[in-house]
């Protein structure tokens, strides 16, 4: 049995999941796959963890405008540069206990869904100090230059483009393959709207819009819906708060003045059948989240983006023609009644889905590493 260790940073949600959707793919992979999955930010101190994931949540939440520069910043800062030799050099002296921890596992191959245990191990193949292979899988409709580690035995694009992007950054043409971003198998699975609806007491036959939050459960649920349900429209809400407590009180308290209209939800494992009661999803557009979406094969509205990858993300849907964007409350009002007014609109987002959805992602990547390790 092939052992493949699987390598996140918990900087957002979305590097974990689809390390996760590894994982569980793995479980299933007919091969016979053993997949560990480590989180970098479990091996380094405290202090650490709190500067590189916990500092990032906060600026993107709080300082999206000083976050949005730095992303340039980074983007185009040379490798060779001090400020970046300084930068690797702090992550290297914080992640020895990571380092000791991959040598333990002695995997037969190691995939990255983060840039940084992909930086730390570039090096250590570059040394002569592993001889492990080490992928890495990008997790954005985007390619930021962190990405872009030598030494790597291969890399994973979301689409052509961020292939061809790679390319011209200098990786070699034969180590990169396209794969999309992985999502759980569950995504990919096809499901009865009637039977998922009545599982949660709602309408199979009304328009239903799932609205997400994001997986730190941020943003102002309860006022988007509050307006949206105060609309003279026959329409019905699911609304997803994530682990945020006061959000899902406050969305059962609109619930209560829209009765039968709003369905508010904590976190729950059960997305991929909410979303096959949908017509559509409002959501920030990380790359995961879109992804589960253009696998389950529902357009999307999409709000709020992350200065930088989550930007960029919005624009490779919205060029492709599967998600509108909403850049405030009243846009996002004005964007469902012209929906709701059109609705072959929305059945020509629905059509342009299938060509870029990739719910197989996840196998591709399992059936690329072993087939190299073969």
């Amino acid at each position: 049995m092939s052992k493949l260790l699987l390598l996140s940073v918990s900087a957002g949600a979305g590097h974990a999941r689809a390390a996760e959707a590894l994982r569980a793919c793995a479980a299933l992979h007919p091969a016979g796959v053993e997949a560990v999955h480590l989180d970098v930010m479990d091996f380094v101190p405290a202090s650490f963890r709190a500067l590189y994931a916990d500092f990032y949540i906060k600026l993107v939440t709080h300082q999206p405008a000083l976050w949005s520069y730095l992303y340039q910043k980074t983007d185009n800062a040379s490798p060779r540069s001090l400020g970046e030799r300084v930068r690797r050099a702090v992550e290297r002296l914080n992640c020895r206990a990571l380092k000791a921890e991959i040598a333990r596992h002695k995997a037969d191959a190691i995939v990255c869904t983060h840039f940084l245990p992909a930086e730390l191990l570039s090096r250590e193949r570059r040394k002569g100090n592993l001889q492990t292979p080490v992928w890495v899988q990008v997790t954005d409709f985007d390619l930021h230059r962190l990405w872009v580690v030598p030494h790597m035995q291969g890399y994973f694009a979301a689409n052509d483009e961020i292939a061809w992007r790679m390319r011209e950054r200098g990786l070699p043409h034969d180590s990169i393959h396209v794969s999309g971003i992985p999502v759980m198998p569950a995504f990919g699975e096809r499901y009865d709207r009637a039977s998922c609806a009545a599982e949660f007491g709602i309408d199979p036959t009304r328009r239903t819009f799932l609205m997400m939050s994001g997986g730190a459960g941020l943003g102002g649920l309860d006022a988007l819906a509050a307006r949206l349900l105060s609309m003279d429209a026959d329409f019905q809400l699911i609304a997803l708060a994530g682990r945020n407590e006061a959000l899902l009180h406050a969305l059962r308290e609109v619930a209560r003045r829209h009765p039968g209209r709003l369905l508010p939800m904590g976190f729950t494992s059960q997305v991929e059948r909410l979303m096959a009661c949908a017509d559509l999803v409002i959501t920030k557009p990380g790359g995961l989240t879109t992804s589960e979406c253009l696998a389950m094969g529902v357009p999307m509205i999409v709000n709020s983006p992350i200065p930088g990858q989550e930007e960029r993300n919005a624009d490779f849907l919205l060029e492709r023609g599967v998600a509108l964007k909403a850049i405030d409350a009243a846009a996002l009002e004005y964007r469902i009644r012209m929906l709701l007014d059109e609705p072959a609109q929305l059945d020509a987002m629905r059509r342009r889905i299938a060509p870029i959805a990739r719910p197989d992602a996840a196998r591709v990547v399992l059936d690329t590493v072993l087939g190299s390790a073969a």
